[in-house]
């Protein structure tokens, strides 16, 4: 039995709400659930665990984390948040991703979820200001950003070229992020090409057809599935020698060229808080979800020149972070 396991199961017998502190142990176990890989996210822990220590809260000292990784694999994620249910944690933080199954194991439990999606629209809570119930969190949800995307890309790119548009048709916000490309693309005068792309085939066609439209550019759209297949739409850019811009750091940090989006970095920080305040009393239905304004521009400058692509001065002097 692993030591985080064996310290859960001494203490792991609080449960929501909070009230008689006398009855509670004197060590919280919170669960710490995501969809993806634990590879590649350690930074989004990082930051979690600040804003758990900037409240006075230290894993290993006076908290316990319990971690739950899907791996990807959407079928196991019931049976790990049951599990967390189980251990009596007093609080799950969660993804977007596994967000449904952490609902359906727990009415009661408080949930505090980092969501890329319109909190909203994607069910998670009805109202931002007043949540209710037991759940509320940080949302960096940005498609607003969409045509300033477009932007970056008229920096990198002629503008006389058309701009491919890989959205996922599955996203709940498809429609949203669609609305707002167009109308920045027309603003700009720059062609348009929707490619509609929800399984790892329809990837692997989008970017065949690609070349038969004569783009010189690509944004790819926001989505959970986007993410998972990270790997798969950078490779596809490579082979295809097309700049591409993401929504997501994750992207750039694994060979992608360009991002600009909400920090993922700061919602997790803040979801730290969030936690931290719920320990210490406060119910989620009380607490207003909190949008992430942060927002981060990372340029990787060793797949610009694989691209033989030359990143004006005036971008990089912009950019939060450059991979070299």
């Amino acid at each position: 039995m692993k030591r985080r396991e064996f310290v859960a199961g001494l203490f792991g017998t609080a449960a929501w709400p909070l009230g008689a502190r006398a009855q509670r142990p004197s060590i919280p176990v919170i669960g710490f659930i995501r969809s993806s890989t634990e590879d590649g996210f350690a930074h989004l822990l990082t930051a979690f665990r600040q804003g758990l220590r900037d409240s006075g809260y230290v894993e290993g000292q006076n908290l316990v984390i319990e971690y739950r990784w899907a791996n990807n694999q959407a079928e196991k994620l019931p049976s790990l948040a049951a599990d967390l249910v189980s251990r009596d944690v007093v609080v799950i933080v969660a993804n977007h991703g596994s967000m449904a199954a952490v609902m359906v194991a727990s009415k009661t439990i408080p949930i505090v979820f980092s969501s890329g999606d319109d909190p909203v629209a994607g069910g998670l809570v009805d109202n931002l200001s007043r949540p209710g119930g037991n759940v509320t969190g940080v949302s960096f949800f940005d498609i607003a950003l969409s045509g300033k995307r477009l932007g970056i890309l008229d920096e990198l790119s002629p503008k006389t070229t058309g701009v491919a548009l890989l959205v996922d048709g599955n996203f709940a916000s498809v429609e949203v992020e669609l609305r707002e490309l167009t109308a920045a693309a027309k603003a700009a005068a720059r062609p348009l090409v929707v490619m509609r792309a929800a399984t790892e085939k329809e990837i692997d066609l989008a970017f065949s057809t690609i070349e038969n439209f004569g783009v010189g550019a690509l944004v790819v759209g926001a989505g959970p599935f986007y993410i998972r297949e990270r790997q798969r739409i950078i490779d596809l850019a490579a082979r295809f020698a097309i700049p591409a811009i993401y929504v997501q750091r994750e992207f750039v940090l694994d060979g992608g060229l360009i991002s600009y989006g909400a920090s993922q970095t700061d919602a997790y920080r803040r979801a730290g808080a969030f936690v931290a305040r719920v320990l210490n009393g406060e119910k989620p239905g009380d607490m207003p979800v909190e949008l992430v304004s942060k927002v981060e521009l990372i340029i990787n400058q060793q797949t610009a020149v694989a691209l033989n692509l030359t990143i004006p001065p005036s971008l990089l002097a912009r950019a939060d972070e450059v991979i070299e």
